[in-house]
């Protein structure tokens, strides 16, 4: 069943929106969903209020799929622990988008801002633009257990500290990445097929880290460990060469950062230490 909403307004303060799920429109009405609660800035309202509600809902969120329209470039936090279902934005999107998914799909027909997937357990985010920073991340002051599966894939660029305290799960990135890519980093896997900002793995102690393209430089606490002609990822083979390091040694760490050769002559000195 298919659930359509449009702004009514161009929003100009943030609208924080986590009732945008298919778990929490399954089974409510068109006008059961309109009176669900939503914070226009320091507002209280009710969805009706700022978007057009079409279409009918299904008893069950895997049977949801929500289409949204127009300008929303200031609605946070869409797909906030939902567990089935899809959603599909037309546009770009605010912060926090499928904070929390356990399941399902988002899809984003344009950009959206950071923290997408925050603290992620399962699901599907598919970004068919770029991504702000904090990407899969963990939030800071409080649990520091960012993504911990799932996949997220961002078919443009994203920003700095990329699967910040990732425990689990796969973030691909198509364009470029910021700096501090798998910072802090447990388990899981990135890749970055375009460039990369630098100081990839800082203080990673497991997962593994793929760039296939430059890199400025490695962090000194990862040692160079050998050279591999190619990289398996959940299927999909990546042809090399690549450098292998290992890290991050100042903590003991045993996370693997693999670099292109090609694309990255200049580091063709660690050669002489394999």
């Amino acid at each position: 069943m298919i659930v359509v909403l449009r702004p009514k307004q161009v929003f100009t303060v943030p609208v924080e929106a986590e009732c945008i799920s298919p778990d929490v429109f399954a089974g409510k009405s068109v006008e059961e969903m309109e009176t669900l609660g939503v914070w226009q800035g320091n507002r209280r309202c009710q969805l009706g209020e700022l978007f057009k509600v079409e279409g009918e809902s299904s008893a069950k969120s895997e049977e949801v799929s929500i289409r949204m329209f127009g300008d929303v470039h200031r609605v946070r936090r869409i797909g906030t622990q939902m567990s089935a279902g899809e959603v599909l934005v037309h546009g770009d999107v605010g912060f926090h988008l499928g904070e929390e998914m356990a399941g399902g799909k988002i899809l984003v027909d344009g950009n959206v801002a950071s923290w997408v997937g925050s603290m992620m357990k399962g699901g599907e985010i598919e970004v068919k633009g770029d991504a702000g920073d904090y990407v899969g991340a963990a939030y800071r002051g409080g649990d520091t257990r960012g993504m911990s599966g799932g996949t997220i894939v961002i078919h443009g660029d994203a920003g700095n500290e990329l699967g910040y305290s990732m425990q689990k799960g796969i973030i691909k990135v198509h364009g470029d990445a910021g700096q501090f890519a798998g910072v802090h980093m447990k388990n899981g896997t990135i890749v970055v097929y375009g460039n990369s900002a630098g100081r990839n793995g800082a203080e990673m102690t497991g997962g593994k880290i793929v760039v296939c393209g430059s890199v400025p430089s490695i962090l000194p606490s990862f040692t160079i460990d050998t050279i591999k002609p190619r990289v398996k990822i959940n299927g999909e083979r990546l042809d090399g060469p690549f450098y292998l390091f290992t890290g991050d040694t100042a903590e003991e760490g045993e996370g693997r950062l693999y670099i292109s050769k090609p694309s990255n002559p200049h580091l063709q000195f660690y050669e002489e230490l394999v």
